[in-house]
């Protein structure tokens, strides 16, 4: 009944009309799926409403017994799904029923576009449209709610169709929590069949840790009881889900469908995991693990302050969803439950941010991932590389942030080199080392815009005629990861495009003495090209790193690379102009002509054009490239 005249209808926000007619017609695949999306909302609001009791134990409004009801009604043609949760005010209610997927509807909607017809498995948990999956069975949808502490005349009951939009109104609710009324449509009527309800939720739901209730059906009463229902209408209600803590069993007695269904339910992903670990610490500190490593990442992976982390659980109640303070932001994919006997049932995000206890146990979670990371590397190749090239680039990350575990991520780095000339990562630092030479000291690196700057980069010329491996680097992170991982294994990383070149024992006593009659020869020349140059570049000296260019541009050994300085600049940092050395190739044609040049203006001509052409070939911009042109077209 309702007691507030105010009813209105309002409109979805955000592309919802087209989002929704998606999720009917070709988001789910398998429809049973509605079911479990909202038991695991109802679930959840049992979860905040037991933790804000922590504070306020009136919200209980005293029934501090939770659980979840689902009520059939084959002659209406309507399955309710209610719980006696948190429940919502009239805001929140236009909040998170009026806006869909507002965690990025566009981003959502562009990829469910791409995706085509793989969808089910990668995109329902990353943005928030669960819930709308009721309309996948359901023609109309009915929610009755009342937030808990608030009186009954502020109910709240909210209708669509899932077209054009909804109604709101206020309406008398004496209990707390959320109803969910879905009228079915013809193709979903086979949902009002009680033992494929069961079966459904015990194929999904069997592990949350919140009784699911059904109305007790006449097969599975007694004849007293079948007597007893004749006498009187009453409800008889059985629970028909074990509602245990799945991480508080025994290892032993959980079955490995067990394991990923819990894992779809606390990640809301529609895909399995790629690996987990359960393990129970007890001594010094008392507290149970589950951790999984997905196979998905999520759209916000690389949006650092996005809230996530492990469910946090004390003494097996619901404490916090995203604490990402039992996580390194390196492992920031990392899903689970943590449950711990240490820590206080009050415990806030003050609290866990300083908290030794907290510290302790990050640092053993961390452990126990890079373990399982380790063990999937060594036992598993072909998983630990479907895994790399899902969360390879956050895990490069892991070197700066984590200084105890350096050398461990290390060997779980992954890179393109010249040896596989592939742009797909799959060369550890490991096989690097054990295919280097004896007389080779460093592990050497180039880093570009892209791959295919990188491998062909005019540096890597004399390291291809000798036959030493280079990585080649073409991530941002890979930047931020190189200034960081100094060695691997006693073995220095050096840029080859950065300070002088100096190969020691693997260049011969030939070519050293070749080296030295080259500096003499092209003395003079290299002080005209730096005179030409003038503040253009830092120094003008001869290399011999090329075989096939005629000049390259390097940075000086305690200078920022020409990379670097374009990802800063592309972040928006100010940075003090860092200037290149210019190296020419003396047994290149260009060079020799520029050598026996006798004119000042056309030497300074190819001066320049071999400067510009140097800077282009680094993946850089020129200051001026219309007197580039002029001059190339004057050579012409």
């Amino acid at each position: 009944m309702s007691v507030d005249a105010q009813k209105e209808h309002l409109g979805f926000q955000a592309e919802v009309s087209r989002l929704l007619d998606l999720v009917a017609k070709s988001l789910y695949s398998n429809s049973e799926i509605f079911l479990r999306e909202l038991v695991s909302n109802a679930s959840d609001a049992a979860d905040k409403l037991r933790y804000l009791a922590l504070e306020d134990p009136a919200l209980f409004e005293g029934d501090g017994e939770l659980k979840i009801w689902l009520t059939l009604d084959k002659d209406a043609k309507t399955l309710t799904i209610r719980d006696n949760g948190i429940g919502m005010s009239r805001e929140e209610v236009i909040e998170n029923l009026g806006t869909i997927a507002k965690s990025g509807t566009k981003a959502f909607l562009d990829q469910l576009a791409a995706s085509k017809d793989k969808v089910d498995s990668q995109l329902i948990g990353q943005f928030g449209v669960g819930f709308y999956s009721a309309f996948v069975v359901a023609d109309k949808v009915e929610v009755i709610t009342r937030r808990a502490g608030l009186t009954s005349e502020h109910g709240v009951k909210w209708v669509s169709d899932g077209k054009e939009g909804y109604t709101l109104e206020n309406v008398a609710c004496d209990t707390r929590g959320t109803a969910i009324t879905l009228h079915l449509n013809k193709d979903s009527e086979d949902f009002l069949d009680e033992y494929r309800l069961r079966s459904i939720v015990k194929k999904y739901s069997d592990h949350i840790t919140l009784p699911i209730m059904m109305e007790k059906s006449a097969e599975n009463a007694d004849d007293e009881d079948k007597k007893d229902k004749k006498k009187e209408k009453a409800v008889e209600w059985e629970q028909v889900n074990r509602a245990t803590a799945l991480w508080m069993m025994p290892k032993s007695d959980i079955k490995d469908d067990e394991y990923e269904e819990l894992y779809k339910h606390i990640s809301h992903d529609f895909e399995g995991p790629l690996a987990w670990s359960h393990n129970k610490v007890e001594g010094k500190l008392e507290y149970t693990s589950l951790l999984y490593v997905p196979k998905r990442a999520p759209f916000d992976l690389y949006q650092r302050e996005q809230a996530r982390g492990l469910k946090l659980y004390v003494q097996r109640v619901f404490i916090m969803d995203n604490a990402e303070q039992f996580m390194p932001m390196y492992l920031r994919f990392v899903k689970g439950i943590i449950d711990s006997n240490d820590l206080p049932l009050n415990i806030s995000r003050e609290i866990l941010q300083s908290d030794r206890t907290v510290e302790s146990i990050k640092a053993a979670l961390t452990k126990r991932v890079l373990d399982m990371l380790e063990k999937m590397a060594k036992n598993e190749p072909q998983k630990y590389d479907e895994c790399w090239q899902v969360f390879g680039k956050v895990l490069k990350e892991g070197p700066a942030e984590d200084f105890t575990n350096r050398e461990r991520i290390a060997k779980l780095l992954r890179f393109a080199t010249t040896h596989t000339d592939s742009e797909k990562q799959t060369v550890s630092l490991e096989d690097y080392v054990a295919r280097m030479p004896e007389s080779q000291t460093k592990i050497y690196y180039v880093s570009a815009e892209s791959f295919q700057a990188a491998q062909h980069s005019p540096h890597l010329e004399i390291f291809r005629k000798k036959g030493i491996e280079v990585l080649l680097l073409s991530e941002p992170v890979d930047e931020w990861l190189v200034s960081h991982l100094m060695e691997f294994e006693g073995k220095s990383l050096h840029s080859v495009a950065r300070g002088d070149l100096d190969l020691g024992d693997m260049d011969d006593k030939e070519t050293k003495e070749q080296q030295k009659e080259a500096e003499k020869t092209y003395e003079s020349t290299l002080k005209q090209a730096k005179e030409v140059l003038g503040e253009a570049v830092k120094e003008v000296r001869l290399t011999h790193r090329l075989t096939d260019s005629p000049a390259c541009v390097v940075a000086d050994e305690n200078d920022m690379n020409a990379n670097m300085q374009r990802i800063m600049a592309a972040m928006g940092q100010a940075m003090p102009e860092v200037k290149p050395i210019l190296e020419l190739n003396p047994g290149h044609a260009l060079i020799k002509r520029l050598r026996d040049e006798a004119d000042d203006a056309r030497f300074a001509d190819l001066a320049h054009i071999l400067f510009d052409q140097s800077v282009l070939a680094e993946g850089g911009q020129l200051k001026d490239p219309a007197s580039f042109v002029k001059r190339v077209n004057k050579l012409l």
